[in-house]
């Protein structure tokens, strides 16, 4: 599916690995749109809609939500 979102224009921002343990995700992939066009493209697409329920059974959730993404602070 990455392959797919990367035809509508998105874009990767982050991947982040964990270990899946105690429900966590095993990856979590932040990605951005140029614009919503693309997106609603992704999601209409006739190819991402057929595999639908392989992507049912091999991906645990997905979660879209906008966001402003901002530098990297710092803990103190």
């Amino acid at each position: 599916m990455l392959g797919l979102l990367l035809d509508h224009g998105a874009r990767i921002v982050h991947r982040a690995i964990g270990d899946g343990s105690d429900g966590t995700p095993d990856e979590v992939q932040f990605y951005t749109s140029a614009d919503k066009t693309g997106l609603d493209g992704y999601l209409a697409n006739l190819r991402r809609i057929a595999l639908a329920e392989e992507r049912e059974r091999v991906i645990d959730r997905t979660l879209r939500f906008p966001r402003d993404v901002r530098g990297p602070t710092r803990c103190a």
